[in-house]
């Protein structure tokens, strides 16, 4: 049976500075043709946060902002310019309000051209059901933020960043059960990074 592209592959974290980035970064080096879409929530600096440390209130407009192709995405050193080093086929950086989310992960959706996309975020899943969904976590940060757990009905695979040791899986195994995410509900699986290859698979899979 023909299927309708693309393949829509979800990168999440249960809060921020989790690996997200790094991680997306291997999964586009592993399926080079493949696009990617930085989703980012803002604020009309009514998060009481300084505007230009918090997130992007200053690019926020009455529409969701979709800024695509290497021009208007290539920034050294920032997510967007890691897709494209890493070998991205095209990257979409959608900026946009809580409520904008939803009209603008489609509208940026509809850009594609790849056969797949790795989408990085956890508030799209509202709106988009993803084909796999991987949750990325830090053993030595253990805590859930609101968007993580609302997109836990999504999770395919979860992710532990960095260097894990033997005893991580153990531990976020018991974190996961404690947040009611037990591992053992769900076909997903534990990754580390020794076991990248067994992920991408997974995702190759797909079809």
């Amino acid at each position: 049976m023909h299927r309708e592209l693309p393949i829509i592959v979800g990168v999440g974290g249960f809060t921020s500075e989790v690996g997200k980035t790094t991680l997306l970064c291997e999964l586009l080096r592993a399926f080079p043709g493949w696009e990617a879409i930085k989703t980012t929530r803002g604020h009309y600096r009514s998060c009481g946060k300084d505007p230009h440390a918090c997130c992007v209130s200053d690019l926020l407009e009455d529409e969701p902002v979709i800024r695509s192709g290497r021009q208007q995405t290539y920034s050294p050193g920032k997510d967007t310019g890691r897709y494209w080093d890493s070998g991205a086929a095209n990257v979409h950086w959608l900026i946009a309000t809580d409520s904008q989310v939803e009209v603008g992960i489609k509208k940026s959706l509809g850009y594609v051209h790849a056969p797949g996309v790795f989408v990085e975020g956890n508030s799209f899943t509202k709106f988009v059901e993803p084909d796999y969904f991987i949750m990325v976590i830090r053993p030595d940060v253990l805590k859930i933020k609101a968007t993580a757990r609302e997109a836990g009905r999504h999770v395919s695979a979860f992710y532990i960043s960095g260097d894990a040791k033997a005893s991580d899986k153990e531990s976020v195994s018991e974190f996961l059960l404690k947040a009611g995410m037990p591992i053992e509900s769900r076909e997903s699986r534990i990754f580390s990074r020794p076991e990248l290859t067994d992920l991408f698979a997974c995702i190759g899979e797909i079809n």
